[in-house]
């Protein structure tokens, strides 16, 4: 059973691993924290992909020796080598009395293997305490490991009556500023960011991490442009400040591949799916990449190509107080659209925040 104690330091662990948000990517975000009679001793959490984890940070900050200590970690201790020796060996070293561990390991291949090495070395293991929590906050790293395919979210933004933009293509901003400072925080926290050509075309955005931290983490930035129509002067193709990949198909022109090579871009060429490019190939090939996470912000057709071909997990829509009517007016989700309404794409919604006056629904699809 839980108790009250257990859940204010594993809470702690969690508060602590979310400073690993941009940076580990595809790696866990992990926190821990040494206890010993009852005060904190040591912190730490996983700070960057390849560096210690965060067990081992948690003891090389300790003020106070480790022997008789509690360890809480949100995320089973890894029991293997990979890029860092295996986390239980150096805590039956520290002499830890007991652990108590948030989240077994997703991964099948080790799941419960570190608990049961800790357990067979005489420390006593708990676990499952805050699990949904951690869970959630490694959503991304679950999807990952699990299915080798990345998590995908939708980022929409609309007019209360539902539009994208005005009919004449105006949409600049339909979100306040504290909206649009969570859409970089989710640019930090994701490892690549995914808009179709039109977008480019449209806005020529730069697509880079904009938040309020003091090291950024520049997303992959993937356009999907089916035919290489895609402005070679385009903002985004400037890859000194973040990469840029462009998912297409042997349409594109090979003088428009060689100028985009030039510049430093990476072509990828996919396969066609109903005339445009096959969105479930170029998902599995980003995971080949080790990309973990994809975040979609348009236009209203990629995103509604990207609802048929089944890789959405998440939405984030914004919602601003704003009336801009018009039958011709874009709207979040475009395409052919569903034939009937049974066939709707079924959202369960898990939040709902406001952003000042704008609101924003936090959902994830019903199927996944």
């Amino acid at each position: 059973m839980q108790n009250n104690e257990d859940i204010r330091f594993m809470r702690r662990a969690i508060q602590l691993s979310l400073d690993g948000y941009g940076h580990v990517n595809p790696n866990p975000l992990v926190g821990a924290v040494l206890v010993k009679d009852g005060k904190i001793i040591g912190e730490g959490y996983h700070e960057k992909y390849g560096g210690h984890h965060a067990e081992v940070n948690a003891f090389n900050h300790a003020t106070a020796g480790s022997k008789g200590a509690t360890l809480y970690v949100t995320l089973e201790p890894c029991n293997h080598y990979g890029k860092t020796p295996p986390c239980t060996e150096r805590i039956i070293q520290e002499g830890v009395s007991r652990v108590v561990v948030g989240m077994t390991d997703p991964n099948p291949l080790v799941n419960k293997k570190g608990i049961n090495r800790l357990i067979q070395a005489g420390i006593p293991t708990e676990f499952g305490v805050l699990e949904d929590e951690i869970r959630k906050i490694n959503e991304v790293f679950c999807k990952f490991i699990q299915h080798s395919k990345p998590f995908c979210a939708l980022k929409t933004a609309m007019t209360l009556d539902g539009k994208s933009a005005s009919y004449s293509g105006s949409s600049r901003w339909i979100t306040n500023t504290a909206s649009r400072d969570f859409v970089h925080e989710l640019r930090h926290r994701y490892a690549a960011i995914m808009v179709g050509v039109n977008t480019i075309i449209t806005d020529n955005p730069q697509l880079t991490d904009r938040s309020q931290h003091p090291e950024k983490s520049n997303p992959l930035r993937v356009v999907v442009d089916t035919n290489g129509r895609l402005p070679l002067n385009a903002s985004i193709l400037d890859v000194n400040e973040a990469k840029t990949l462009i998912a297409t198909t042997s349409r594109m022109p090979s003088e428009v591949r060689k100028i985009l090579k030039h510049k430093g871009v990476e072509i990828m060429i996919c396969p066609e799916s109903d005339g445009r490019v096959d969105l479930n190939y170029l998902v599995r090939k980003l995971a080949e990449n080790g990309i973990d996470s994809l975040l979609l912000e348009g236009g209203s057709d990629l995103n509604f190509s990207a609802l048929q071909a089944g890789i959405i997990d998440k939405v984030y829509t914004f919602i601003s107080p704003k009336f801009i009517g018009g039958k011709s007016a874009f709207t979040p989700i475009g395409g052919q659209g569903m034939e009937n309404m049974e066939d709707a794409a079924a959202l369960r919604i898990a939040q709902v925040m406001r952003f000042d006056d704008d609101i924003m629904v936090e959902a994830y699809l019903k199927t996944n």
